[in-house]
């Protein structure tokens, strides 16, 4: 019977080793070898560069995205404020008018509770006034409807609110619409 033996092969953990040429001397193969090898190394630090600059730059975008949906659902409601503060100017009216006549009734009481609630509400909501009487006038904050002459206020002071102005957090839904002061012309002291 004829033996079945295979041929020694090398370990699996050693190089295998460059056969010699015909002449005695090594091939030339490790050298290109070294060199495309450099070359595959360069390409993938290029490659992993690239992954970790566009993860970079996704992150970024994530982030982005993020801050920009929670500043639109922070002011998402301001449009609808916007289109109830006519309500609310009336409300002030209705009590305005009823203390001028001197009416105390339920009615009026009934309207001020209304008018309240309605306050509370957008407060809640991130809606505030803009105080405004007696104040210096801010043109990001106020409108002047007129310029007033006044011996007892100093220029460019708030008079009177004829129509109040709201903020929504850090934005001004309305302006304050407003009189202001200016000096006394010499002519007219």
């Amino acid at each position: 019977m004829a033996d079945n033996k295979r041929p020694a092969e090398p370990p699996k953990n050693q190089p295998e080793q460059p056969k010699p040429q015909g002449n005695g001397q090594e091939s030339p193969q490790p050298a290109e070898n070294l060199e495309e090898l450099r070359t595959k190394a360069a390409e993938r630090d290029q490659f992993r560069d690239l992954a970790q600059r566009t993860r970079a730059e996704f992150e970024n975008y994530q982030k982005r995205n993020q801050r920009d949906r929670e500043q639109e659902r922070q002011y998402i409601a301001g449009q609808y404020v916007l289109e109830m503060l006519p309500i609310l100017d009336n409300l002030e009216r209705a009590t305005a008018a009823a203390a001028q006549a001197g009416e105390k009734g339920p009615l009026v009481q009934g309207v001020a509770m209304v008018h309240q609630q309605f306050l509370d509400v957008l407060k809640r909501h991130g809606v505030t006034p803009i105080e405004a009487a007696g104040k210096p006038f801010e043109p990001n904050l106020h409108q002047a409807l007129v310029h007033q002459p006044s011996a007892d206020k100093p220029p460019d002071t708030v008079l009177q609110v004829v129509e109040q102005g709201y903020m929504l957090h850090d934005r001004v839904l309305r302006p304050a619409k407003v009189v202001v002061s200016k000096a006394v012309a010499a002519a007219d002291k």
